[in-house]
């Protein structure tokens, strides 16, 4: 099976190929030039497939964060992956960002990612929580022991790690949660994961 993985929700857009178990590609591209770093997806996709002597029609799934993130970004992940889901015929199934940086955490994660107006989107205890208070996520850190991932925003308030300042494969992480991941795959169900509604204007 060939999978091809990308995210453009986080700080860094990451793709991966991956055949079989064994990655082809791993590639992390960061903004630059003004321009976000999902202005380059479709190229780079393009890149990684040809470098590796395919074509786009070996690809058997798409594998793809839909969030939380940037809105511009799992927009762009979401409408990529379902467009080309629907013109290869292939399977796309979606992860969230939560759950891609909970594989990162050595015991009982704790992931809070930034959502602006004091809160936190929350993953705990196996589940995504939403969009929390960052006093009440304060209080239940305090409660327990949890390995902490957050991002350079909240590491200040939060303690644990940010995931901005680490090397963690997240896009090889995100290919194989997908690959285990029990779904139909079809496209029509792949939808942006937003957890609150984008920001106006």
């Amino acid at each position: 099976m060939i999978t091809l993985a990308f995210d453009t929700c986080l700080d860094k857009m990451y793709t991966v190929l991956r055949k079989d178990g064994q990655i082809l590609s791993s590639r992390i591209t960061e903004n630059h030039d003004n321009k976000y770093h999902s202005a380059f997806l479709i190229s780079t996709l393009k890149e990684i497939i040809k470098e590796n002597n395919l074509e786009p029609k070996n690809i058997d799934l798409i594998a793809v964060n839909i969030g939380p993130g940037s809105f511009t970004g799992i927009r762009a992940c979401v409408t990529v992956a379902r467009v080309m889901a629907q013109q290869l015929n292939c399977k796309a199934v979606g992860i969230s960002s939560l759950e891609i940086l909970a594989q990162c955490a050595q015991k009982n994660p704790l992931i809070a990612l930034d959502a602006r107006k004091e809160s936190a989107y929350l993953y705990i205890d196996g589940e995504i929580k939403g969009a929390i208070k960052l006093e009440e996520i304060k209080n239940l850190i305090k409660s327990g022991d949890y390995d902490i991932i957050t991002d350079d925003k909240l590491q200040p308030l939060l303690g644990g790690k940010s995931y901005q300042q680490e090397n963690f494969p997240l896009g090889e992480i995100l290919a194989e949660l997908v690959e285990k991941k029990e779904s139909d795959g079809d496209w029509r169900k792949l939808k942006p994961l937003y957890i609150q509604p984008p920001p106006m204007g």
